[in-house]
């Protein structure tokens, strides 16, 4: 290759590096997800166990090792920190744009390439996601790449019967689905395998021959079964048990209380995805005249689409990132849009500026009026807007507001009517890299500038309490709520479970305070925390509960001493 094919890829990386990684630590890691991934990975290295996953020094089921691998290397290397457990994902940012660059310039051109990277860094919640410490951008990368080498494959089936066993596409779809189920667990098979079963429909013959069906299966199945199979010769079968039981609850009842409308992740998606969402909507049924390859491709990425849509508004727990593989073909489709607008095929609708000018409208105001809530916070909590006494405490918190934050808000006001005034005038090579570049620009600023403070809000105290009361010299727990943030923060040690008073205290309590309805770690956690309150303890042991549980924390522990309170969060200690 000549270096002027170099060049495009070597812009995207440098550019992605400077866009995900330097403000990774600049907010403390956000409960549940965020915390509880890390803390998985802290404990790892801690105690040098890396076959499975703990929390709280006990088995935790509910996700495979790849992703927590990759954070525990990150960690070894730059110390356990907000960044470490964020870099990962920084890097999957780089490694996506790279991708879509790449696959996009192989179905369409250069063209098409640069506006899907532009779509894709230029949304505000594909973007978002790649400085946080989700587990979902790596996941969704590789059911991606293991779908697009299926297609691949089916495009070309009706040329494969003379071909080699180990055909290159199969082998490739098969090992990223496999990278995929040891990041996030058997749901990646599942939305591969929905997508495989409608296009056998749609096409009404064979897709893949029988050869290939028993390699793809193999080779999936290779890479868990080593995990899986390693768990069992530690005489931890029972974990395998418990992560497949835990994703059919997933799919059948609420977790944790996460619920949901049926169109939770299609308002999600329509918002959380602006611009590329409303873009989107012109290709995601439009009749195309494109050569066989590139009608084939758009097919699988609609297909896709629908199938994360509608398999996760049907699912009974309803988390925002559920539905975030819908990223990969939201952008493609509003690539293809603009793609089609700037070459003359695609008219830009009065409705599509509409959306642009609503949406666009509702984030300005949030990004602009949210650095001033200190000054109206009162007259929102006199008018009732808040009822959560938690949630009323929350806004008592003193965040650290500089006061240029507002700019946030007007830079993304200037850029959405400048973008708009080019729209109007069909001038589409200019307004589309200036809609989507605001939205870059402000999403980042926002999560430099805004997320911090929002942090300071909503978990600042109880954070700040744990980082007080850290390392081997306390017991550290919640009571009332799940965190995993005492454990985190709280530099948590692997010796509850070998301290002779505790062993003790679970041999006269245990059944009496398990619940059979809880899976043995979590009923382990529960003893634990019942030992801090009530057992004979070593050292002292600190407590955080919400305001709304303050009277039955007093009813229940009167041995406990309140020592503070905190934008909402009650402060207790227990002496040993």
């Amino acid at each position: 290759m000549k270096y002027s094919q170099y060049k495009t890829p070597i812009v995207i990386a440098i550019c992605s590096l400077v866009l995900f990684v330097p403000f990774l630590g600049f907010a403390h890691l956000f409960d549940w997800d965020e915390i509880n991934f890390a803390e998985c990975a802290r404990e790892m290295v801690l105690t040098n166990q890396y076959s499975s996953v703990q929390i709280d020094f006990l088995p935790f089921w509910e996700k495979p090792p790849l992703f927590i691998w990759l954070q525990a290397i990150a960690m070894k290397i730059f110390g356990v920190s907000a960044f470490a457990a964020r870099l990962p994902n920084a890097i999957c940012g780089v490694v996506t744009l790279l991708t879509v660059y790449f696959i996009g310039k192989k179905i369409y051109d250069e063209k098409f390439a640069r506006l899907w990277v532009l779509a894709f860094a230029g949304s505000l919640l594909p973007q978002f996601y790649f400085h946080t410490g989700l587990i979902d951008p790596w996941f969704n990368l590789f059911i991606f790449l293991g779908i697009y080498h299926f297609a691949i494959y089916t495009n070309n089936y009706s040329s494969l019967s003379s071909q080699h066993f180990f055909n290159r596409s199969i082998v490739l779809a098969a090992f990223f689905i496999a990278l995929a189920v040891l990041t996030k667990g058997p749901v990646a098979v599942l939305l591969f395998g929905i997508c495989f079963c409608i296009w056998r429909l749609w096409k009404r013959k064979a897709i893949m021959s029988w050869k290939h069906f028993f390699l793809f299966i193999g080779i999936a199945l290779i890479l868990p079964s080593v995990w899986f199979l390693t768990l069992v010769a530690q005489g931890k079968g029972y974990l395998v048990q418990e992560f497949i039981a835990y994703q059919i609850r997933l799919f059948s009842t609420e977790d944790a209380g996460h619920g949901g409308s049926f169109f939770y992740h299609w308002i999600i998606l329509f918002v959380g995805c602006f611009p590329a969402s409303i873009l989107a909507m012109l290709s995601l049924v439009k009749k195309v005249d494109d050569t066989p390859f590139e009608v084939h491709l758009l097919k699988f990425m609609r297909i896709l689409f629908w199938v994360v849509l509608i398999l996760f508004s049907i699912v009974k727990t309803k988390i925002i990132h559920y539905s975030s593989l819908c990223y990969f073909p939201i952008t493609y489709l509003a690539a293809y849009t603009c793609y089609k607008l700037i070459n003359g095929s695609f008219v830009w609708k009065r409705w599509m500026t509409f959306l642009v000018l609503a949406i666009g409208g509702v984030f300005s105001a949030v990004f602009t009026l949210l650095p001033f809530l200190p000054y109206f916070k009162k007259e929102l909590i006199n008018a009732g807007f808040f009822k959560d006494t938690f949630a009323i405490a929350n806004l008592q918190a003193n965040a650290n507001w500089s006061g240029f934050e507002w700019m946030v808000g007007m830079i993304f006001i200037v850029g959405i009517f400048t973008a708009i005034y080019f729209l109007l005038n069909n001038n589409f090579s200019r307004s589309i890299p200036i809609l989507f570049g605001t939205v870059l620009i402000t999403t980042t600023l926002a999560t430099v500038l805004l997320a911090p403070r929002v942090e300071e809000y909503s978990q600042g105290a109880a954070i700040e309490f744990w980082k007080d009361h850290s390392g081997a010299s306390f017991y550290c727990e919640t009571i009332g709520y799940k965190s995993y943030a005492q454990y985190f923060y709280g530099n948590a040690q692997p010796t509850i479970s070998k301290n002779s008073n505790y062993i003790d205290f679970k041999k006269i309590n245990g059944q009496r305070l398990a619940n059979p309805l809880l899976s043995n770690s979590e009923n382990e956690i529960n003893i634990q925390r019942e030992w801090m309150l009530t057992g004979v303890t070593d050292k002292p042991s600190f407590f955080i509960c919400k305001n709304w549980f303050e009277a039955e924390v007093s009813k229940s522990y009167p041995n406990l001493e309140k020592i503070g309170s905190k934008n909402g969060f009650i402060f207790w200690k227990r002496e040993k």
